[in-house]
């Protein structure tokens, strides 16, 4: 068992059985890496549907490693974790939008002693209005954020991955499936996801790691007041609250399913877009994002 104090854990060590001298008897001799304890490493862990998935996850047994920018929420949800009785999370607090925040995320958990069983790649973000009105730097932190930090470390860790036959959680959007005037940044990058998981899915299943993507609709978080805009009509009648998505994604993982997508009104969707042709498609979404909200 692991020795366990506030939100820090002493990893646990391993024992093995060898021959003694005589060839005869054994004796244990002690070692320290033998065995290692895994974890759960989750993005954007600190809101919304990230702090979600760190209590289902925890919930089931799992060991969470929280990542995001503000130690203050990564250390009142691990409280409230340890609290309830589960393994006390590694706490993590990283801008996602550095370079070297993959680095820093691996020295982290090094030092802790874990290996990564199982990646939530969750954090990410969108800005509404027409790309070349928004900042341009906001703009490329969407790309840090959504694409280069989610492909780090489904890829640093995929061997530890492997390893311990866990799995990648991408948390996609329905907007993957669409282009998006009005948020094209951040509607591309989430086609991205969407592609990357499903390539990923190829890859490593053979490999005995299963790979998944989320894509929820319109969820009531913070997400619409960083980008800028009101939840609109599309929110009220598609929505499914962060506690369902992350219920729903942890079951499609653990059930080796290659997309999730919560919501009967989202699940249509993708249906529906077969229907019509892109240039149609792709007018409607301007219409009804570029409109004032």
């Amino acid at each position: 068992m692991a020795t366990c104090s506030g939100v820090a854990c002493i990893p646990p060590r391993g024992y093995a059985l060898v021959p003694a001298a005589s060839g005869v008897s054994f004796q244990l001799i002690y070692e320290h890496s033998i065995v290692t304890e895994r974890v759960t490493l989750i993005t954007g862990a600190s809101a919304g549907i990230g702090t979600e998935m760190a209590r289902v996850f925890a919930a089931h047994g799992h060991r969470v490693a929280l990542v995001a920018r503000r130690m203050d929420r990564l250390t009142a949800l691990a409280a409230e974790i340890t609290a309830a009785g589960r393994a006390a999370p590694i706490v993590i607090p990283c801008d996602l939008t550095q370079p070297d925040a993959g680095d820093r995320i691996a020295e982290a958990l090094t030092a802790a002693g874990v290996e990564v069983e199982y990646v939530v790649n969750n954090a990410g973000f969108g800005v509404f209005g027409r790309a070349i009105q928004r900042d341009r730097a906001d703009q490329l932190d969407i790309v840090a954020v959504n694409i280069r930090a989610l492909t780090d470390l489904s890829l640093r860790f995929a061997d530890s991955l492997v390893r311990n036959r866990g799995g990648i959680l991408n948390v996609g959007s329905i907007a993957g499936f669409l282009p998006g005037p009005g948020m094209a940044v951040y509607y591309a990058s989430k086609a991205y996801v969407l592609s990357f998981s499903e390539a990923m899915r190829a890859e490593l299943g053979p490999l005995g790691v299963r790979v998944t993507v989320v894509c929820p609709g319109p969820v009531p978080s913070e997400f619409q007041a960083r980008a800028g805009f009101a939840p609109g009509f599309d929110s009220a009648i598609l929505n499914v609250v962060p506690a369902e998505v992350a219920r729903q994604a942890y079951g499609g993982l653990m059930a080796n399913k290659r997309a999730v997508l919560p919501g009967l009104g989202i699940k249509i969707v993708p249906f529906l877009l077969r229907l019509f042709p892109r240039s149609f498609i792709l007018a409607s979404v301007a219409r009804f994002q570029l409109r004032k909200r």
